[in-house]
Parts: structure tokens; C-alpha cells; sequence
């Protein structure tokens, strides 16, 4: 039970630290150059999101909550494990497989939708 309260606790902890500082700031208009996310560069780049069909609205919400969903799991197994240094590792080797897979997972949702450039 402590486990999916921590989950959740950190999920939306995460998530709204993200929506506060990383999308509101991509969404300013007094910026004069307005910075993306970097999740939103990475699936622009390697996926060829195609920038007239996407709501980038929704998008940045997505990518809170697949960011969010991504640490909030990696702080769940860091604390599943019983040693803190083994758990550190795992969840360091584990942190590149879930964000690759999750962002995956968002490509393929997207792609399904229409909005994928052919590769």
C-alpha cells in the first residue's frame, strides 16, 4: 500500500512541477524564442511528427503525463529494491529502457492517429 501511495504521491508531484515550470515556460508568448521540450525535440526528430497535424496542446500534456508516469515508476522500483546502492543501479539502467519504450509507445499512438510523417 506505501508503494501506490508513493506512486501516486510522486506522479503528481512530478507532474505538476513539470506543467508549472517546463510547459507553461514552452508556452509563454513574452518569450520571444519560445524553448520546446526536449521529449517533444526527441519525438520531432526521430519519430517525424508531422507539425501541422499535431495539437501541441494535447502533445505537451501527453508528454507530462508520459514523463511523470516514467519517474514516478522509476521511484518505485528504486524503493522495491532492498539495497539502496543495487536499487540506484537498477533504476539508472532501468531509466533509459522505460523513457525509450514510453516515448515508443506515444510514436505508435500518434502514428495509429495519422500523424507521422512515412519514414
Amino acid at each position: 500500500m506505501q508503494e501506490l501511495l508513493l506512486f501516486f504521491m510522486t506522479f503528481l508531484f512530478v507532474f505538476l512541477i513539470y506543467q508549472i515550470f517546463v510547459i507553461r515556460r514552452a508556452k509563454s508568448k513574452k518569450r520571444k524564442v519560445k524553448k520546446e521540450p526536449i521529449e517533444v525535440l526527441y519525438l520531432e526528430k526521430k519519430y517525424h511528427f508531422n507539425k501541422k497535424d499535431i495539437n501541441y496542446k494535447k502533445l505537451y500534456t501527453v508528454v507530462s503525463v508520459v514523463s511523470s508516469l516514467d519517474i514516478a515508476l522509476i521511484v518505485l522500483i528504486i524503493n522495491i529494491v532492498p539495497s539502496y546502492i543495487f536499487g540506484i543501479i537498477i533504476g539508472f539502467i532501468s531509466l533509459f529502457l522505460i523513457i525509450f519504450t514510453s516515448y515508443h509507445i506515444v510514436y505508435l499512438v500518434y502514428k495509429k492517429k495519422g500523424m507521422i510523417h512515412n519514414e
